[in-house]
């Protein structure tokens, strides 16, 4: 009983800690974009728009070996999943995932 009531404190402390988490995340994205270190994340999805059209579904700021990196995934009109990764500080895209990808996401 006392380890089930253990794992359940660490769950729940865990839970908690999660929204927390989460607004430091979006305080750091926001004072990097402040600072200029990366572009605003509007200024990528107008490049996504334009370059694979379809529905964005999540978007993430993501580090690679010290390079910031936003990770959006997009549903295509035809209902592929792509996954799309941007630089953070000038926008271009680095690599595509997905069906349709190699057109530029343009039938």
């Amino acid at each position: 009983m006392t380890r089930s009531l253990s794992a359940s404190l660490c769950i729940a402390l865990a839970l908690a800690a999660a929204p927390a988490l989460a607004d430091d995340d979006h305080e750091r994205a926001h004072r990097a974009v402040q600072a200029g270190e990366v572009l605003p994340l509007r200024t990528v999805l107008d490049n996504v728009a334009r370059d694979f059209p379809g529905d964005v579904i999540e978007t993430e700021l993501e580090e690679w070996h010290g390079r910031r990196v936003y990770e959006i995934k997009v549903i295509s009109p035809e209902g592929n999943v792509l996954k799309l990764f941007y630089d953070a500080r000038d926008g271009s895209l680095l690599k595509a995932k997905g069906r349709g990808t190699e057109r530029g996401g343009r039938p």
